[in-house]
């Protein structure tokens, strides 16, 4: 069975290219467009792994994060946060939140696809 991902990101040209990649990895792959959107289709998919934007509208990635480590049973959902904002006050309070990996963009496909591959091995 092929791991179920869920790729949370705003920006239309993102979602398009991550999900081919993804995809084109073996992933049974959801999107989301803005971060409450993102909050329902956790509950709804349970998903193996998210790739979650930080700025989008409705909710920030950082406060999706926030709600499903607070819900019992979503708390154990791995996140790997996608974003621009790479400063070291953004990892800590990305690590602070329970994030499981944070990468910064611009990011190599290759190191993407080897860090969800990871990610994905360790929760198995």
């Amino acid at each position: 069975m092929s791991a179920k991902l869920l790729i949370a990101d705003d920006e239309p040209n993102i979602l398009i290219s991550l999900e081919f990649l993804m995809k084109r990895e073996g992933y049974e792959v959801h999107l989301a467009r803005d971060g409450q959107e993102a909050l329902d289709a956790i509950a709804a998919l349970r998903p193996d792994l998210v790739l979650l934007d930080v700025m989008m509208p409705r909710k920030s990635g950082f406060d999706v994060c926030q709600e499903v480590r607070a819900t019992e049973a979503l708390k154990d959902t791995r996140i790997l946060m996608l974003t621009a904002k790479g400063r070291d006050t953004d990892v800590a309070k990305g690590t602070a939140l329970g994030v499981n990996a944070y990468m910064t963009k611009p990011f190599s496909t290759k190191e993407l696809v080897e860090k969800v591959r990871e990610l994905l091995q360790a929760s198995a």
